[in-house]
Parts: C-alpha cells; sequence; structure tokens
C-alpha cells in the first residue's frame, strides 16, 4: 500500500490541475467543448479577469465505485470519508485510495433519496433515508460507520414530498436551550428538514438525532414545486440558515435553535432563473455569512451578511467568472474569515449561446434546456478574501472531460428524455471541509467510460450517474493557521 500510495502522488505531481489519474490531459481529447481557455481564471466581483497571478490548486479524484446522484459528504476527525447517495453509505478511510460500503445497514428500508451528515464537533456520522412518503429513517453512527443505531422519524398525515436534509450546530442562550424547559441530552442541537406540499418543516432534537419532539412548518407554499429548499447550514453563534426556493434570493434562519424563524431577501440586481434549483449559505469561524445561488444569466451570485443574518448586501457578487456562461448546483463551505470555496456545474460554449435549445428556441444558457452540443464540467473556485469590498476569486476548471452532455434536469417534475432521463444527476452536488480547512467535493458524473472519450459523444450517451470525489491535493488551507496543505498519504 505504501508503494501504491507513493506512486500515485508523483503521477498527480506530473498531472497538475486534472486530479485524474486515468489519462494523460495532453493526449486526451475533450468532447463537444470549445476550450477557449486553460481551465484557470482570476476574477473580480463582477466575474471579470483580472492580472492577478492564480493560486495553486491541486485535486486529487477518487471514484467512489456505485451510483452517486445527489450525493453528500462529509469528513470524520480520522479522516475517513463517508459519501452518502442513493442506498450504500460509502466510507473511504485511506483518503479515497479505496472505498467500502459501511457494513450493511440491515434496519433501514433504503429509498432513492439519503442525506448525509458528519457533526464537526463529535464526529456522529449521520445516514438518512425516505421511508415512502409519510416518514423518514434517521440512523447514526458513532465509531466512522462500524456499527450503526437508527429510528425512524413519521412526518405526520400529510404525506412527504422530499428534500429531507440534516445538520448539527450550537445550542444557544435562548429558545429552546434554555434550562428548565427542553434541556439537550446531546452536545449539539440536531436539525431534520424536509419539505411537504404545504411548505417547508423544520424540527429540532435534543437526543442526537434520535427523536425530534419540537418543530413544525417554518416557510409557505413558496412556488409550484412545494417550497423545496436547499442544505441547513449553522454557525458558530448558533444562527441555523434554510434557503427556500423562491424567485427573489432569499434565507430563512432561526437564533433560538429552531424555536421562531425569520426571512431576509436580497440579489433583487440579478435574480434568479425559472426552472431553477436551490441556493446554499456557508458560516466561517466568525459566524459570517455568505450565500450563493445561480442568478438569471445562469453566473453564480453571492450576497454576504456580517451580522448574523440580519442584513445582506443587496449588491450581488459575481462568483463565476464571465466565460463560464452556464451554472447549476452551486455548493459552498468557508473556513476563517474570507476563506471560502464553491463548486458548480459549469460549460464554457460560449459559441453556443446562439444556438437553440432542444425546443428549438434561442438558448440562453439555462442548463434545463440545453442541446447536445452543450458540455459540462465541474468547476471549483477559491477566495481568500471574500469579505474584501473588492474580493478576488480563483476558479479552476476541475474535470478533465465533461461531468454531462446536454440538458441537467432542474426541476423535479418537468423534465425531457432524451436518450434516457436527463434526471441522472438528481438534485444537488456537495462540498465540505475537513478539520485542516482541506475541501472535499462529491458528484455524479454523467459522461463516464466512452462518453468521456469519444469526441462524437451526445447526449443519450451521458445518462450515466457515477458517484466521484475530488479533494483538495495541493494549495491552501481555508483555516489561515493551518497554512498550505500538501498531498495526502496513506500507510497501511
Amino acid at each position: 500500500m505504501r508503494g501504491k500510495a507513493l506512486l500515485i502522488i508523483l503521477i498527480m505531481l506530473m498531472v497538475p490541475f486534472s486530479g485524474c489519474l486515468n489519462f494523460d490531459e495532453d493526449e486526451k481529447i475533450i468532447p463537444n467543448e470549445e476550450v477557449y481557455s486553460n481551465g484557470l481564471f482570476t476574477t473580480n466581483s463582477k466575474g471579470t479577469g483580472i492580472d492577478v497571478p492564480p493560486i495553486v490548486l491541486d485535486f486529487f479524484f477518487s471514484n467512489v465505485g456505485e451510483d452517486g446522484p445527489e450525493p453528500s459528504i462529509g469528513i470524520t476527525s480520522t479522516g475517513c470519508i463517508f459519501f452518502i447517495a442513493m442506498e450504500k453509505p460509502m466510507r473511504s478511510c485511506d483518503y479515497g485510495l479505496t472505498w467500502e460500503n459501511s457494513r450493511d445497514i440491515t434496519q433501514a428500508p433504503f429509498t432513492s433519496d439519503p442525506y448525509g451528515w458528519v457533526d464537526p464537533v463529535t464526529d456522529r456520522v449521520f445516514n438518512i433515508h425516505m421511508m415512502g412518503l409519510e416518514s423518514t429513517w434517521i440512523g447514526w453512527s458513532d465509531n466512522d460507520g462500524e456499527s450503526w443505531l437508527g429510528n425512524p422519524h413519521d412526518s405526520g398525515t400529510t404525506p412527504l414530498n422530499d428534500h429531507i436534509k440534516l445538520a448539527t450546530g450550537p445550542w444557544v442562550s435562548d429558545g429552546y436551550g434554555i434550562p428548565g424547559t427542553l434541556s439537550p441530552i446531546y452536545e449539539e442541537a440536531v436539525y431534520f428538514c424536509y419539505n411537504k406540499g404545504l411548505g417547508i418543516f423544520c424540527f429540532t432534537s435534543f437526543d442526537g438525532g434520535a427523536t425530534f419532539e419540537v418543530g413544525g412548518q417554518i416557510f409557505g407554499l413558496a412556488t409550484s414545486d412545494g417550497g423545496l429548499h436547499g442544505a441547513i447550514t449553522t454557525a458558530p453563534d448558533g444562527t441555523v440558515y434554510v434557503t427556500p426556493r423562491v424567485e427573489t434570493p432569499a434565507v430563512i434562519f432561526s437564533k433560538d435553535n429552531g424555536y421562531s424563524w425569520e426571512t431576509r431577501e436580497m440579489g433583487n440586481d440579478v435574480g434568479t432563473p425559472n426552472p431553477r434549483k436551490n441556493s446554499e449559505v456557508a458560516t466561517d469561524t466568525d459566524s459570517n455569512a455568505y450565500h450563493i445561488w445561480t442568478g438569471a444569466d445562469f453566473g453564480v451570485y453571492m450576497s454576504r451578511s456580517t451580522d448574523s443574518g440580519e442584513s445582506w448586501e443587496q449588491s450581488s457578487i459575481r462568483i463565476s467568472p464571465v466565460e463560464v456562461i452556464s451554472t447549476t448546483f452551486p455548493q459552498i463551505d468557508a473556513g476563517d474569515p474570507g476563506r471560502i470555496a464553491i463548486t458548480y456545474l459549469g460549460s464554457e460554449n460560449s459559441s453556443q449561446l446562439l444556438s437553440t435549445d432542444i425546443d428549438g428556441e434561442e438558448w440562453n444558457g439555462n442548463p434545463h434546456y440545453a442541446n447536445s452540443n452543450i458540455s459540462y464540467y465541474l468547476y471549483i473556485t477559491y477566495s481568500l478574501n471574500a469579505l474584501d469590498e473588492e474580493p478576488i476569486f480563483h476558479t479552476v476548471r476541475v474535470s478533465p472531460d465533461p461531468v454531462q452532455i446536454g440538458s441537467i434536469c432542474l426541476n423535479s417534475g418537468d423534465c425531457r428524455d432524451i436518450g434516457g432521463s436527463n434526471r441522472n444527476l438528481l438534485d444537488f452536488n456537495d462540498l465540505h471541509i475537513d478539520r485542516d480547512g482541506r475541501v472535499y467535493v462529491a458528484f455524479a458524473d454523467g459522461c463516464t467510460e466512452t462518453c468521456a472519450t469519444d469526441f462524437n459523444s451526445t447526449a443519450e450517451n451521458s445518462r450515466s450517474k457515477t458517484g466521484s470525489v475530488y479533494y483538495l491535493n495541493n494549495g491552501p488551507s481555508l483555516y489561515e493557521s493551518v497554512g498550505e496543505l500538501s498531498e495526502l498519504t496513506f500507510y497501511e
């Protein structure tokens, strides 16, 4: 194993920025993509290029070995990576060199909509599954997935719709955490949200996810999608954020462990597209918040809050380069103040903006209607000064071949069949950092094997959903005190 690890490290050093160990970048043909850049961008708050040297960002690629649409990723303090998607929680404790099913979890009636979370304080790993339309199985492990416990959570008589989410965060002095009311017996508050036909519902657990005694509806019927929402985010000061799917970008937040909720809007200047997918919030070690979403022009935008969600900038910042003219599935995490990382799927097929979409209309960059001559890649963007008046963004086109060719369904219902359903990637990807501030990205690869190597590949060839991970191999930690990170090595 040691020789294998060292060989892999040497190969990675010879193939910078690609992160892929299976191809020679100089010989590989990039299908369907008119590449106008070298995949590296340094941009300002408007997404335009600036004369600043790019920071070094080198990523390692790992094939999980199972289907992985709608993946979640988390990393325990021991370095074990958990990739949860479809029906198997996958685990790698050797930095992605090998993956295994984290033991057979026989107590859970698996479905196709799981969600995973690793508590960064206690290392508890959560693996939750929908049980039909009426309840959810919430399972957890306190020993890196060697054994699991769990219970069903009944969502009531109104059927569950979609988007089960879970996260943990600190208890605060107000709200549910007041001594003498409902006293917690687990170090962290556990939040569980889902949407029904009437809107978004969120609950708080005091016993580590075993039961959810308090909570209810926090947001009404937002759209025809029934109030679909994004991931739950918690800040060090205890503020909890949930993002609804609405036409004007917004966040819902609670400062009393989910007892009460408020809503703030932002981003009127760039709006959101329709159809669309959910936005996401990240918080740094000082509880500053960063909200990202896909704008109406299909770039990735951001608004910042420095007062724990009370107020947000109304002038949006563009994160994605203007050369990337179509994006979807934006995810974000943060470390120290101003140090953030974002991932998304994007296309640089700029000449195709004048082409027609799958309905024969002029294409405007909407992935939902992209034709077979559009290719989507995985991008990762860093900023080490995201709180500055003029932040700098460093972007890498990480995947050496497309993640998807053709359209990507952006609604849970109104989707097209082009040689098989374009729902193959489902609704989101994921990005999280470990205790060292190293970035990990989980995504589903929709263009594999011959699709990735054949110049003539079309949408019909791009309907796989292979679970995949990139993590930072060399580059700056999102924690300033850690400094520059170097490649991970595993010795058996």
